[in-house]
């Protein structure tokens, strides 16, 4: 009973103090690749995708938290969150995890993550260095996280994203081919289809207005609204 109080009496921040990024690089790729996770899953009730969200593997231990820069937990439902208490989540680790590196990032700080992700489970990890444009990716092997030997087109096993580095960049891609596209350009697109659906909206008022008009036309003409409808190859209902 005691033990359940001062359990209960615990304290998990929302925050460990910590900007999201370094800079204006790291955080457009962490954004690029959060909401693009976002998309690709929205309609998939049970999949949670968060970002710079601190995680706490162990319930009793605040001191035990990694703030991956993209997580997604399969199996659980969307929704907000302060942060994310595995033993409030069915105890279902994170199964992938990316990191972007940032020029401020030391290695010792890195080695530190990969082992925690491999000491609590998580099955992907990606780290892309956006500077050097490098891509490195581990996958669970048993207990352990293991190096991809050859990220070539490599595809995520639990995500079905594909990732292709080419010289000046890092692009994924979506199972439908389709690649992971930036706000801005995620923005342009959707003002595009708008754009397109309002001109398709006007043409199709066009038309109607057309036909009314050749309609009142033709009844002026003395054809009757059989003769219409055939003529037209419209609908009885349509001559009016």
């Amino acid at each position: 009973m005691v033990q359940e109080l001062q359990r209960s009496e615990i304290v998990y921040p929302d925050s460990d103090g910590q900007p999201m990024s370094d800079n204006t690089l790291q955080f457009h790729w962490i954004v690029t690749i959060k909401e693009n996770l976002e998309l690709l899953f929205a309609d998939h009730p049970d999949v949670f995708v968060a970002g710079d969200l601190l995680w706490y593997p162990v319930e009793g231990d605040n001191q035990t938290r990694r703030a991956p820069d993209v997580m997604v937990a399969i199996g659980r439902p969307k929704g907000y969150r302060g942060s994310y208490r595995q033993w409030d989540e069915e105890g279902i680790a994170p199964q992938v995890v990316f990191e972007i590196l940032s020029p401020g990032n030391r290695f010792s700080e890195m080695a530190k993550k990969l082992a925690f992700y491999e000491y609590y489970g998580v099955r992907e990890y990606y780290l892309y260095d956006p500077d050097r444009n490098d891509l490195t990716a581990w996958q669970r092997c048993d207990q352990t996280l293991v190096l991809v030997p050859d990220l070539l087109n490599w595809e995520s096993p639990l995500l079905k994203i594909r990732f292709e580095l080419t010289p000046e960049t890092l692009n994924i891609y979506k199972p439908n081919g389709e690649r992971f596209l930036g706000y801005v350009e995620l923005g342009q697109l959707a003002e595009k289809a708008q754009a397109e659906a309002e001109t398709a909206k006007a043409e199709v008022e066009q038309l109607k207005q057309d036909r009314k008009t050749a309609i009142a036309r033709l009844l002026s003409f003395g054809l009757s609204p059989e003769q219409i409808a055939k003529t037209l190859s419209i609908p009885l209902d349509e001559v009016g």
